[in-house]
């Protein structure tokens, strides 16, 4: 596929004239995916596809024309050819783009990250195994993606991850139901038939006579799980510096006296995720962003177009400006002994329907779902009817906040609505002395 891409870059190159520049990304999977249900397997499927976004450039004009590649470059060379030209004759058309920033610096680079993994059909063994007749619904999306980006003036980068990604629910009835997954780049057996074991349990335990809780406040630990659905939500513009520019992000209240917990730190971590390191323009990504310290906002994700208006430097961020490797750091306190910790309380495993209720104040409203848990003296004692909470993230992760765990869960995004995404959340699960719901 680098060849490909290389192949394909220099074809764009030979198409420009005097005067022109081009600014080109390249996107591909080679993608098993298998889907399961009632413990079977229902829809097994191999997906490979290439795309190449050419944003073609003449003084501060530009437009772009995004095109599904063959793999045959014979047949492709024409059709990229034909692109360009359709580009340059868009260009008379348009007017000149105030925000257009380019890099000025040529920074190629070359990553590869995961090694082989099992066949689709080995991992689906042992899912299945590990299930043991349970009825299983879930969805396997295992192989290599692929990112690049070539300029007229030289640059070019390459990034290969070759991931896995397991979500799956171990299914009662009704509205009951485990969630589990498991994500990463070297698949373990052992480790796949351990996290399945641990749901089975859980099962067990949803199976008993639920429990209603009426609205107020309780002690409640978040697994990582619900963590990554609340550090979500705060991805749709909380850390955009335009947004935080026009007091439009959800975390403006920080840039002035509002502080988390100083124990969070929050960081776009393109190190330790799956995301490339470099953006569609062609600006590099440093490995680390730090975005919240000591539980303070210290940065921001700076797209070009942002940067150049709000007369910034860019760091690499998309242009929408969301994290793409978002991590947050862990804490002191064992995974294994949260509910010790939590003592009588909500355990729960997972958040929807997120949204929030006060942007300003960073207030966010969402149900429980799945694996939700009453705890009494350190031990599950009845699953719990659907809750909504409804609470700051001032409160959350600031004086409501006791302990986060010393471990940390990778989770990729499994949404594959076009193709597999490259954006991964890093988060440890989290105590909270208080939690507000309001149903």
């Amino acid at each position: 596929m680098e060849a490909y891409f290389s192949e394909a870059a220099a074809v764009v190159d030979r198409a420009l004239l005097a005067g022109e520049r081009h600014a080109t990304w390249f996107s591909a999977e080679e993608s098993d995916f298998v889907r399961m249900n009632r413990g079977k397997v229902r829809q097994p499927g191999r997906v490979v596809q290439r795309y190449l976004d050419i944003r073609l450039i003449r003084g501060a004009r530009h437009a772009t024309h995004s095109l599904s590649l063959s793999g045959d470059l014979a047949v492709d060379t024409r059709t990229i050819a034909d692109a360009v030209a359709g580009l340059r004759s868009a260009l008379p058309e348009l007017a000149d783009d105030p925000h257009l920033l380019l890099p000025s610096t040529v920074e190629s680079s070359r990553t590869m990250r995961g090694g082989d993994l099992p066949s689709a059909e080995a991992m689906v063994d042992t899912i299945l195994a590990a299930a043991n007749g349970h009825d299983l619904v879930g969805l396997l999306a295992a192989g290599p993606v692929y990112r690049g980006f070539c300029n007229s003036e030289g640059q070019r980068n390459w990034h290969a991850t070759t991931t896995f990604n397991l979500q799956w629910s171990l299914y009662h009835r009704a509205d009951k139901a485990i969630k589990s997954a498991y994500a990463g780049f070297a698949w373990d057996d052992a480790e796949l038939r351990r996290r399945m074991g641990s749901a089975v349990d859980q099962l067990a335990l949803i199976s008993r006579p639920p429990k209603s809780l009426p609205a107020g406040r309780y002690r409640a630990y978040l697994a990582p799980g619900a963590m990554e659905e609340i550090a979500s939500l705060l991805c749709w513009g909380g850390f955009s510096a335009r947004a935080l520019a026009t007091q439009q992000s959800s975390l403006a209240k920080m840039k002035s006296d509002a502080r988390l917990d100083p124990r969070i730190a929050i960081s776009e971590d393109t190190r330790g995720g799956v995301a490339p390191a470099f953006q569609a323009e062609g600006f590099a990504r440093p490995a680390q962003v730090p975005l919240i310290a000591e539980g303070a906002l210290v940065g921001s994700l700076v797209s070009p177009r942002t940067a150049r208006e709000f007369e910034l430097r860019a760091n690499g961020a998309n242009a929408r400006e969301m994290p793409e490797a978002l991590a947050m750091a862990g804490g002191a306190l064992p995974e294994r002994d949260a509910l010790a910790a939590l003592d009588t309380g909500l355990a729960i495993g997972n958040l929807w329907y997120l949204n929030y209720s006060d942007r300003p104040a960073c207030r966010m409203t969402g149900m429980t779902r799945f694996a939700t848990f009453w705890v009494e003296n350190g031990r599950i004692v009845a699953p719990v009817d659907v809750l909504r909470f409804d609470d700051t993230i001032y409160r959350m992760l600031g004086d409501k906040l006791e302990a986060l765990t010393a471990e940390r869960e990778l989770l990729l995004e499994s949404s594959t609505y076009g193709s597999r995404m490259l954006t991964s959340t890093t988060v440890p699960g989290a105590l909270l002395s208080e939690l507000q719901f309001t149903l």
